[in-house]
């Protein structure tokens, strides 16, 4: 039966993750935005689990996975990944993921491409610095009472303000996402962005690569895409009409843009 299951990391930290669809299917694993949860994929498992085995999961520090205290790595976070399909049995995976998501796809790419058969890097990037703005929001973390700030901002960094007014009971669904958000392990994974710099090595992704842009992003910019898909040796580059959560925003655009580079024959 498909259902949320768990499992222990190697230093300790519980994972958790759901698959959907069926067994015989190639696997697709697809991997969260910072302060969400394996739940913002929810609008896109009935058309996938047509035609692929999809995994999730809840990132350290996120959802129902442990939030352990201090300051996370990028490697950490990508050997979660790694970790968990050794766990599963899984050799080989096509793998999305959007913003925090794709930095952990990008670190695959080049740490683990024997274990990535395609993948797609949606509005993500390979450097957001400088440090500074970071070391606020996690000293902010440190002292929140509770996550309103942070549910305020993620809103307006994530969706258009049209969105915003119309489509409130989605909105509020992502809301909640983020006040459910344990603060120490937001603080974590900020520090997984601020340390993080890929520009050069990403050069070394040889996996067949897709990245999705939002037109109108103001976190990870367009030019971050444009910036991605001209370091990684042919990659392919689809500019969406959105903000940052791309295939919620647009999720019908989103999942053509998927499916033809997943299933290029059909």
């Amino acid at each position: 039966m498909d259902n949320q299951s768990f499992f222990t990391t190697g230093d300790g930290c519980k994972i958790a993750y759901r698959l959907d669809g069926p067994a015989d299917k190639p696997v697709l694993m697809l991997a969260n935005s910072i302060a969400t949860t394996l739940a913002m994929w929810d609008g896109q498992i009935s058309a996938l689990t047509k035609h692929f085995r999809v995994l999730r999961y809840d990132m350290r520090g996120h959802g129902q996975s442990d939030a352990p205290v201090g300051a996370y790595s990028l490697d950490r976070l990508g050997r979660d990944v790694v970790e968990l399909l050794d766990a599963l049995g899984i050799g080989q995976i096509h793998f999305c993921g959007l913003s925090l998501g794709g930095i952990v796809g990008q670190w695959l790419g080049i740490h683990a491409a024997s274990r990535i058969d395609r993948l797609i890097l949606c509005n993500t990037s390979p450097y957001l610095g400088p440090a500074g703005p970071y070391d606020e929001l996690i000293r902010g973390l440190t002292h929140a009472k509770d996550m309103v700030s942070m549910a305020d901002m993620f809103m307006t960094n994530w969706f258009p303000a049209a969105m915003r007014e119309q489509e409130q009971a989605e909105v509020q669904r992502f809301r909640d996402m983020v006040l459910a958000t344990s603060p120490q392990g937001l603080a974590g994974s900020f520090a997984v962005v601020r340390d993080m710099d890929l520009r050069r090595t990403i050069s070394l992704i040889a996996r067949p690569t897709l990245v999705i842009a939002g037109r109108y992003d103001m976190v990870t910019q367009l030019s971050h895409s444009e910036q991605i898909a001209a370091t990684i040796p042919d990659a392919r580059l689809i500019i969406l009409p959105a903000v940052h959560l791309s295939n919620v925003e647009l999720p019908e655009a989103f999942l053509d843009a998927l499916m033809a580079f997943l299933r290029p024959s059909t």
